[in-house]
């Protein structure tokens, strides 16, 4: 075994900061995580935990990065060149102090609001190392970023980000075997590109934003084609592009997901991700989610019920965007590298301009007025989703969106 472990590779349990700090706690010198002599004493501040003031001086408890909490240190504020985790105590510390009815000027603090400063410290940590992680799972050009003030709950559990749909048992997916032969599918495109060759007209514009009516099928360019990556009529599969916030709202909606961009009306914003199981396998599901009083099952029912999308524990953003009986999102269905009509994409486009900090919403109950034959194919009912004709018998799910035409009832 010895003479290939030079080979082998294992992922480490520690971040590089947390390995710098260990190297400086135990002085040894490393080229590779650049810790030398001269920096031995450089200390990084992971969080500020307590605060006191003596004499007319600040003090604050650090925890410093590599070392237990028992080795925590009281320093002036001279001694803290921590900006940003300075404003973040000094707010959680207010609030703290008004939720507790104590004096804003206190010369020190009482146990419980100790307590809540030390949780709200440790929230944000595992808020942080969540969006690095998914930051670092996706590929797509937008970042992700995590926010709750609202209260002490961290990250949801046994929740994978992912950046394609998972095929569940029993799903099975032929791929594309031909593409267009366009050079130009935008300015030249041979038989009509590749929504010609389906009989079907170029969804998007020049700026890559939908032009077809909701409940039209688009079909981009595939990995068959001649044209390149920048092809106009690639969109859905670049991914997202904008930059957005996971958040926990405040009115029990749990998280929510705004833009911190602005979104052009018509433009793509995410797709629908999870495991795609069958309808079957979705009844059973559905079962389990209304006692737990949530949804993540999205039919696939563009030409046929036989397939769901199963947001619950695989998913990408779209996992936390929230219902809205007036939602600023469409859904339209989309193929790429398969044309399974039972098996299409689900897109995110903009209904209008959003603003940036405006909350993104779609409307689990999606009904498409028929326009043409296309259109008639697609009713999507997100909160349904495998329990069409069903015995079963679903409880009421109360619609906390708050617009003024809400239905009330999510189903």
């Amino acid at each position: 075994m010895a003479q290939y472990s030079k080979d082998c590779r294992v992922s480490c349990k520690l971040s590089w900061e947390d390995l710098q700090a260990l190297c400086r706690r135990k002085r040894l010198v490393c080229k590779q995580l650049n810790v030398t002599k001269n920096n031995f004493n450089d200390y990084e501040v992971e969080y500020l935990c307590n605060y006191k003031k003596h004499k007319g001086r600040e003090f604050f408890l650090v925890k410093w990065k590599g070392y237990a909490e028992s080795e925590n240190t009281w320093e002036p504020l001279k001694n803290l060149k921590c900006p940003i985790l300075l404003h973040q105590f000094r707010e959680d510390m207010k609030a703290a102090l008004l939720q507790a009815s104590e004096p804003v000027d206190s010369a020190s603090l009482s146990a419980p609001v100790v307590s809540f400063l030390l949780q709200k410290a440790k929230q944000r940590m595992k808020l942080k190392k969540w969006e690095d992680l998914m930051n670092q799972a996706c590929r797509h050009k937008g970042r992700i970023f995590v926010c709750n003030e609202v209260d002490l709950d961290g990250p949801p559990k046994n929740f994978t980000y992912i950046n394609d749909n998972k095929l569940g048992k029993g799903v099975d997916v032929n791929t594309v075997i031909v593409g267009c032969e366009c050079d130009d599918c935008i300015s030249q495109p041979i038989d009509g590109c590749c929504p010609g060759l389906l009989k079907h007209r170029r969804a998007y514009n020049d700026s890559r934003q939908v032009k077809v009516m909701p409940g039209v099928p688009i079909y981009e360019c595939n990995s068959m084609c001649r044209c390149g990556p920048d092809c106009a009529n690639r969109v859905v599969q670049r991914g997202i592009q904008y930059d957005l916030c996971i958040f926990k709202t405040a009115n029990g909606r749990g998280w929510g997901v705004r833009t911190l961009q602005r979104i052009y009306k018509n433009s793509f914003v995410m797709e629908y991700l999870g495991e795609i199981i069958t309808t079957e396998e979705a009844e059973r599901r559905g079962v389990v989610y209304d006692k737990q009083g949530v949804t993540y099952l999205f039919d696939l029912d563009y030409v046929e019920d036989v397939y769901t999308i199963d947001a619950a524990h695989y998913g990408n953003i779209s996992h936390f965007v929230n219902h809205s009986c007036d939602p600023n999102l469409q859904v339209y269905n989309v193929f790429i590298e398969n044309l399974d009509e039972r098996l299409p994409r689900i897109a995110f486009f903009a209904k209008r301009g959003i603003k940036a900090g405006e909350e993104l919403t779609f409307d689990y109950k999606m009904n498409i007025d028929p326009v043409d034959a296309e259109s008639e194919k697609m009713d999507s009912d997100f909160s349904r989703a495998g329990f069409e004709g069903s015995p079963i018998k679903r409880i009421h799910m109360e619609c906390k969106c708050g617009v003024k035409n809400c239905r009330k009832y999510l189903f």
